[in-house]
């Protein structure tokens, strides 16, 4: 009957995840429109400390300040609630979106609409690394990391421990110095870590039962699989969306072909196109895990099991951002006033750029080398549309839907040779 009281704010959440296109600074420019200047249920500097807070916490940060909203209104259950209600549009829209490809492929109907939201999607990533470069690549410490990072990345990037020890060393890095950002006022509090066992206990046991599927080929361990390399992204990608573009593609496209072991695997047309179209949606970009669930699902005949598919990628990578913004949010005043806390910051940040940058080029490589049945005139066609969403990104107001019905357009239009 609590919880009867908040269905005004559940209607609001319900049309924030209908309306929300952008990635997380439309969202932030919206739920500051809808829950602060229209329904009040948080004050401008709440929302900015929320947001704040969140970027600080790997994960889908405007779920998690999402969440903080409804946390702050009716505590864990409505923040449960709020999360659910948020997800669910963009995770069906997108789950839905698999079967959509798979049908055109059993039935052989053309998928060339389709062929240069790969392209775009690449673009939308140079986008995101240069807004994180201007904010985050301010000193010398981060230039270097920034470089180291790149480098890294596209050296290594068939290396799926390439992207964590990145991330740990920065972190780390940034620490060595005090000057940037000392140390304030009185030592913070002890703080009671105990909330965390869940977090890792689930970190843990994915991974220890999905080496053990893998290992005694067990007939359901692609869901083992899945869950597991979902919850491992939604526990290590800073940054949003686009950062988690690295991580899943190499993955399920490159990883596969490095290794002789049975793991799940995309090719790339196919996980590009769905990125490109999480774009057009609205929601969080996180729900590209839907997709990515319901395709890595659809060798095997049964719908159910590629709908188990769909559910277990958006559980996996929306479960860590829903246990670290509850756990670590009651604690966040207090964890506040340590300067080691921005000092890794600043290292993550940089590294971030580093490996989006690294990303970049090796997306471009394979775009311009690795494509069977290309010429240079689809070379040049593809490399001019990656330029042209930097283009109307970063120059224009032209919304991110309508870049990629161009772009569909554009594919469907032109000859098929092209």
């Amino acid at each position: 009957m609590v919880l009867l009281r908040h269905i005004p704010f559940l209607q609001q959440v319900l049309l924030h995840s209908l309306t929300a296109f952008g990635g997380p600074n439309g969202h932030y420019g919206m739920m500051l429109k809808s829950f602060v200047h229209k329904r009040r249920d948080v004050t401008e500097k709440e929302l900015l400390d929320f947001t704040s807070f969140c970027n600080m916490l790997p994960g889908a940060s405007s779920t998690q300040t999402l969440m903080l909203i409804g946390y702050k209104r009716g505590g864990i259950p409505l923040a449960i609630l709020t999360l659910l209600i948020w997800i669910t549009p963009a995770c069906t829209i997108m789950g839905s979106f698999s079967f959509l490809i798979h049908y055109l492929k059993i039935n052989h109907i053309s998928l060339g609409a389709f062929r240069f939201i790969q392209p775009m999607a690449i673009g939308f990533i140079i986008y995101t690394a240069y807004r994180m470069f201007k904010i985050s690549i301010k000193n010398t410490i981060t230039y270097v990391i920034l470089w180291v990072g790149a480098i890294a990345t596209f050296l290594f990037f068939t290396s799926p421990w390439v992207f964590p020890a990145l991330i740990i060393t920065a972190s780390v890095v940034t620490n060595f110095s005090s000057k940037r950002i000392p140390q304030i006022g009185e030592n913070p509090k002890k703080i009671k870590w105990g909330n965390m066992f869940i977090f890792l206990g689930l970190f843990i046991m994915a991974g220890y039962l999905s080496e053990t599927a893998t290992n005694n080929n067990w007939n359901n361990k692609k869901a083992f699989n899945l869950f597991e390399n979902n919850y491992r992204f939604g526990s290590l990608v800073f940054g949003g969306g686009d950062v988690l573009l690295p991580l899943m593609y190499e993955q399920y496209v490159v990883r596969p072909n490095n290794t002789e072991r049975d793991v799940l695997q995309m090719n790339k047309e196919d996980f590009l196109t769905g990125y490109g179209m999480v774009r057009a949606i609205p929601g969080p970009v996180f729900s590209i895990s839907a997709y990515t669930g319901g395709m890595l699902m659809q060798p095997t005949t049964s719908t159910f099991i590629q709908v188990l598919g769909c559910a277990l990628g958006a559980i996996g990578i929306f479960l860590p951002s829903a246990l670290l913004v509850l756990f670590f949010y009651p604690i966040w005043h207090n964890l506040k006033k340590y300067a080691v806390i921005y000092r890794s910051l600043e290292g993550i940040n940089a590294v971030i750029v580093g490996i989006m940058l690294g990303s970049i080029f090796y997306l471009l490589k394979d775009l311009v080398f690795n494509q069977p049945n290309s010429n240079m005139i689809t070379i040049a066609i593809e490399i001019t549309i990656v330029i042209a969403t930097f283009i109307c990104l970063q120059f224009t107001k032209i919304a991110a839907p309508f870049i990629v019905l161009a772009c569909l357009s554009l594919g469907f239009v032109l000859p098929s040779h092209f």
